[in-house]
């Protein structure tokens, strides 16, 4: 990173008005149009010029937004590369605050301004909770994160990309031996993976290793049958692409091999050792940490007493609307007997076979695509970027969550992706399709995220940042806002819908409970059966997420709770001037906020309205 900018020079008028006294009266200091600009454009070529470094020091990120400047190497996750961030990170904040005129910045890059700089105060604040985390968890491992980063980011339209590949895979190796380095620093700080959590990635990396090139049997393996896939499409010559696969094959038989047994060797040692305490009290100075990690997640001040009990009163909130339902639908008995019922009746779930998951995946289709056709009445702001619907892979099905979106490509080349888990049947009601396709893909997370991606005159930063609470505070109020346009017009579905809701609301309750209140994993997931219709198996694993992600979870319903109440705010100012796709416009044309930030934008929404 270079700071070579000089101090600007500040031309500020000061206009003064004498009257019939001796006094002069100072008036206030006006800054000239030319200063205000040439002050923000300054600041603004600050935020290109230190959002394309950090790019180029991140491969994994370029090849994440489309870019293939270094598309043959990966991140460094070393020791010595974090600490020239943390450096690199402490002269951007000094610069911001020495050579910047504050007031002499445009409304649009005060924001930025003032963004930028609170992320560089948090993230010399975190250091030292930078061991604090799992970099290899059922969640988001490196085990298997790195095998679906190539099969889903990875593209191969020449043989240049192919080559890039297997210098991927080469490098693999010398990636694992870093974050093997990292996992015994945790441990010898005392920050060591949960017992359950082994047995998950542990199966993952060895599924990584299994099949041909690494054994002799009749299947490929997950790597070489993506990599096979691709090169079988490029317009070159067979003895090219023979060429190409045998170099991919020795790559995998040697460094992918390489650096999954060290891995794996790594973690079966640390197995043996491992306890059952799964709460972030257990860190040195947990409470601390956890405290800090609820106020980033959330971008508030609430306290984990305070979560918690939000949670309680949402909980019995729901409960209650659930029960009108029942009453809808005529039931007879109380509400966990329905509960019971809405896990067990086979009218609720589509076989466990491939017609069920092909019949599933349709019907995910029909729904995205029935809420295409009704945007104009929620936005005036729509991405570019299309949307698709696809099935988790098989080689991470069993261990990624039930739903998740995939940004689109910042070029265009990559549309926005829907995942849709078809491992376990049990744990996809029908029910719960439409919240589940609104959340993820629209008018949820597509809408959010493609729109921040396409924003014009945003630094990079602010298009591609990411505030928890705000992303999925957004996504959970839009499971919200097609109540309000007519859908879920099936009681059993609007109940999915608050069973949805009613899912965010417990997590508050357990989250605080495992990372303050020293619950055990069996009490977490106990607190989830009692208190919703999900299967157990979607308890088992949202507990086992709450634990080797702590706060993360919080997010959504707090970002709902304050979405919401900002939208009654406006409409209650504004009464019949209010225009809910003004006000959405509000709340994505902006970028990812925290959400005090978005509070302030709501409220200047306010008063140019009125």
């Amino acid at each position: 990173m270079k700071l070579n900018y000089s101090k600007a020079t500040l031309i500020v008028a000061s206009l003064f008005l004498f009257g019939a006294c001796k006094n002069a009266e100072n008036k206030e200091v006006t800054i000239s149009q030319d200063t205000i600009q040439k002050e923000s454009k300054k600041v603004n070529d600050f935020f290109k010029q230190q959002f394309q470094e950090t790019l180029d020091r991140h491969p994994m990120y370029q090849t994440y937004i489309g870019i293939t400047k270094d598309a043959d190497k990966w991140d460094d996750s070393s020791e010595e590369f974090q600490n020239k961030e943390l450096e690199l990170t402490k002269q951007a904040l000094q610069w911001i605050n020495d050579s910047v005129n504050v007031k002499a910045l445009d409304e649009a890059t005060k924001l930025s301004y003032d963004l930028y700089k609170q992320s560089l105060e948090n993230t010399i604040a975190d250091d030292k909770y930078r061991l604090y985390s799992y970099p290899v968890n059922q969640m988001h491992g490196a085990q298997a994160e790195i095998p679906a980063f190539l099969i889903n980011m990875h593209q191969i339209k020449s043989k240049k990309d192919a080559e890039n590949y297997i210098s991927r895979l080469k490098g693999i190796e010398p990636m694992f031996a870093q974050l093997v380095a990292g996992l015994k620093k945790r441990q010898e700080a005392g920050i060591m993976i949960p017992k359950f959590v082994f047995a998950r990635v542990l199966d993952d990396s060895k599924n990584l290793i299994t099949g041909q090139p690494f054994d002799t049997s009749s299947k490929k393996s997950t790597l070489l049958n993506d990599f096979e896939n691709k090169v079988s499409k490029l317009e070159i010559d067979a003895t090219e692409k023979e060429a190409l696969i045998a170099e991919a094959k020795k790559a995998l038989k040697e460094n992918v091999l390489a650096g999954y047994t060290n891995l794996i060797n790594t973690l079966e040692a640390q197995e043996k050792v491992a306890s059952t305490d799964d709460g972030a009290w257990k860190f040195p100075n947990g409470e601390t940490f956890y405290n800090n990690a609820l106020q980033r997640t959330t971008t508030t001040t609430l306290t984990a007493n305070e979560i918690h009990e939000i949670g309680l009163k949402e909980v019995a909130r729901i409960h209650a609307e659930m029960k009108k339902i029942m009453e809808k639908v005529g039931f007879k008995g109380n509400l966990q007997e329905f509960f019971k019922f809405m896990k067990t009746d086979k009218q609720f779930y589509y076989a466990d076979s491939d017609k069920g998951r092909k019949e599933y995946m349709d019907k995910a289709e029909f729904i995205i695509d029935s809420m295409k056709t009704r945007l104009d009445e929620l936005f005036i702001t729509k991405p570019k970027a299309d949307l698709q619907v696809k099935a988790v892979e098989a080689f991470r099905e069993k261990s990624a969550g039930k739903a998740f979106y995939q940004q689109p490509a910042l070029d265009g080349s990559r549309p926005g992706t829907y995942y849709a888990n078809m491992y376990d049947m049990a744990s996809m009601p029908s029910y719960q399709m439409e919240a589940l396709a609104y959340h993820e893909g629209i008018p949820g997370h597509h809408m959010q995220i493609a729109i921040a991606q396409e924003l014009q005159d945003v630094p990079m930063f602010r298009k591609l940042g990411r505030y928890t609470a705000y992303v999925e505070g957004w996504g959970l109020y839009s499971e919200f806002i097609p109540k309000e346009m007519g859908f879920y017009s099936d009681p059993y579905s609007d109940f999915g819908r608050l069973a949805m809701e009613l899912w965010r609301a417990c997590r508050l309750v357990v989250d605080t409970g495992i990372h303050a209140k020293k619950w055990t994993r069996e009490e977490g997931i106990k607190y989830y059966t009692d208190n919703t219709p999900n299967a157990e198996a979607d308890a088992v694993k949202m507990v086992e997420r709450h634990i080797v992600m702590p706060s993360q979870a919080t997010a959504y319903k707090i970002g709902m709770i304050k979405i919401i109440e900002l939208r009654e705010k406006a409409k209650k100012a504004l009464g019949e001037k209010f225009d809910i796709r003004k006000f959405h416009d509000v709340v994505l044309t902006n970028g990812p906020l925290p959400l005090n930030v978005l509070e302030n934008l709501v409220d200047k929404y306010i008063a140019s309205a009125k």
